[in-house]
């Protein structure tokens, strides 16, 4: 039997400086809605495969909420710290009534996704005052060929989707480490935008704490910003800013040097590495804060690819216990110091950079390694596709992955959409089949509800789709788009707003711009969150 504690309690936890993952078991879309500031996103539907990266400790002290015992599912909480103590975890605990019971105890309740890092993001802005510029302005500078650089503080695929015209691919970790080849005079002004206000003002505020001598601005509400003023957006451009010379290197590494003195950035050497990671009492993350390609080539056997900009403005995609340790890992150091001083302002005081970073560690290739899953019985692409065909009044096809993917990128022709951890409404609404085929982005995560899916239907084949909506779509087969065999409301994941369609983005927008804004003034009003000063 789980323990259930008191918000009291958590409360008293959350302060205490001890390592502890407040976790929400809820799928993306309903946690976005409302949930506590300090508590990660897990949801039941895909725990096995996410929680460990997130909580690599098994004796790590764990809270489990969900909305409480008047919301659709009141035992979800419950079920995600039985699947989790069958993992090995520990120590895992209930929040009593969730977040209904934290409100009423006087807690504070916030919308969105990646909250801690985008309340910071408001943070630094009214801290720093990090200047800003307005989309009309910027489009003036444009028109008159002005002497400036748009870098844009985003990965690539987010970059090629849309960017301002003229702007050039630059995530947040690589400002400082490629800006002097971007701007190598002082006059030349340096714009920094994202989609929204984080990235960009993180982005920007890097560069001046760092020396620059140029004048940096951030762009004022990003690329929403801009197609709010009326402007076009570039679609499909992929340059990025080049590497460093030997120049530009020396001046980066000075200049992150001098940031990390000022933001209590240490060190420490590969012997101190293995020792932490070695520690049964603590939490050890391991993120190499280089690009993912850079990762992929060669990185230290179990880290992870946590790309500084993202992990600085997603903290908790990466992290979910609170007060572990944090390792940052690129090539000469400039990357793992210019976040590190953000994690620390954040909050992560044991957040540290390995010195000499890759170099004379074993190295691994490729996008690291997967959480391994149980067996299941699987199909192959062509099998299914030949059932579908000679089969079709009795072949079933869930599709269980996300339903932003299954409107966008299209599933396979006839296939029902659910959430795995609500199987029962996909039965509800399926009814009797002889053959049920489950599939999902890849294999992995039909594999895990396998099982459960042939206790609905006892009577039933069910199979995984081995290689998952991949290998359909790799192998040739059709995609069919629409969402007309939902089994479950579409609240899995959160829909950004470029992610709407119609007249409603801009809307969207906007709403997403207020929350970002509003989010600093909620601090204000919630003794567990602070951000640590420095001068």
């Amino acid at each position: 039997m789980t323990a259930v504690i008191s918000s009291e309690t958590l409360t008293e936890w959350i302060l205490d400086g001890q390592e502890l993952a407040v976790l929400d078991a809820r799928e993306q879309g309903v946690y976005f809605d409302s949930h506590l500031f300090h508590a990660g996103c897990i949801p039941l539907s895909s725990l096995e495969l996410v929680m460990p990266g997130l909580v690599p400790r098994l004796s790590t002290r764990i809270v489990w909420c969900d909305a409480g015992p008047d919301s659709d599912d009141p035992e979800l909480a419950t079920r995600a710290a039985a699947v989790a103590t069958s993992l090995g975890y520990t120590n895992c605990h209930v929040l009593e009534d969730g977040t209904a019971g934290w409100a009423a105890h006087g807690g504070e309740l916030y919308a969105g996704v990646n909250v801690p890092s985008k309340a910071f993001g408001e943070y630094v802005e009214h801290t720093y005052n990090t200047p800003r510029m307005p989309a009309a302005e910027l489009k003036a500078l444009i028109d008159a060929d002005a002497d400036m650089v748009i870098l844009d503080s985003r990965p690539m695929n987010e970059y090629r989707n849309m960017s301002i015209p003229t702007g050039v691919d630059c995530p947040g970790a690589e400002l400082v480490h490629r800006v002097k080849e971007m701007a190598p005079d002082s006059d030349t002004l340096v714009v920094v935008n994202c989609a929204g206000r984080t990235r960009s003002i993180i982005g920007t505020q890097s560069l001046i704490n760092a020396g620059i001598e140029n004048r940096v601005v951030a762009l004022e509400n990003g690329t929403m910003g801009w197609e709010l003023a009326g402007y076009e957006v570039a679609r499909g451009h992929e340059t990025h800013a080049p590497d460093p010379s030997d120049d530009s290197e020396k001046w980066s590494t000075a200049a992150a040097a001098a940031v990390g003195k000022r933001f209590n950035v240490h060190e420490i050497g590969a012997n101190e590495l293995a020792r932490w990671r070695a520690d049964p009492q603590r939490t050890t993350y391991v993120l190499d804060v280089r690009t993912p390609e850079e990762f992929n080539e060669g990185h230290i056997e179990g880290s992870v690819s946590a790309p500084g900009g993202q992990l600085v403005q997603a903290t908790d995609e990466y992290v979910a216990t609170r007060n572990a340790r944090l390792v940052l890992v690129d090539d000469n150091g400039v990357r793992a110091t210019m976040t590190a001083s953000w994690l620390q302002q954040l909050g992560w005081s044991d957040a540290v950079v390995l010195a000499g970073g890759i170099e004379g560690h074993p190295l691994g290739s490729g996008p690291g390694t997967r959480q391994p899953v149980p067996a299941a019985p699987i199909v192959k692409v062509a099998e299914l596709a030949e059932r579908l065909n000679d089969h079709p009044d009795t072949t079933t096809v869930l599709d269980i992955g996300s339903s932003l993917k299954f409107r966008k990128r299209g599933h396979i022709p006839g296939a029902w959409w659910g959430v795995r951890s609500r199987l029962e409404q996909a039965r509800e609404a399926i009814g009797d089949t002889e053959y049920l085929a489950i599939t999902a982005s890849d294999g992995q995560l039909a594999k895990l509800a396998v099982p459960e899916a042939q206790s609905l239907w006892p009577k039933t084949t069910v199979v995984a789709l081995a290689a998952g909506n991949k290998g359909w779509r790799h192998a040739g087969y059709d995609m069919e788009p629409g969402f007309d065999r939902a089994t479950t409301d579409a609240n899995d994941v959160w829909y950004k707003p470029y992610d709407h369609e119609g007249d409603v983005v801009e809307q969207h927008m906007r709403d997403y711009l207020t929350w970002e804004i509003a989010l600093v003034e909620q601090l204000d009003r919630d003794p567990t969150v602070s951000f640590p000063t420095f001068t």
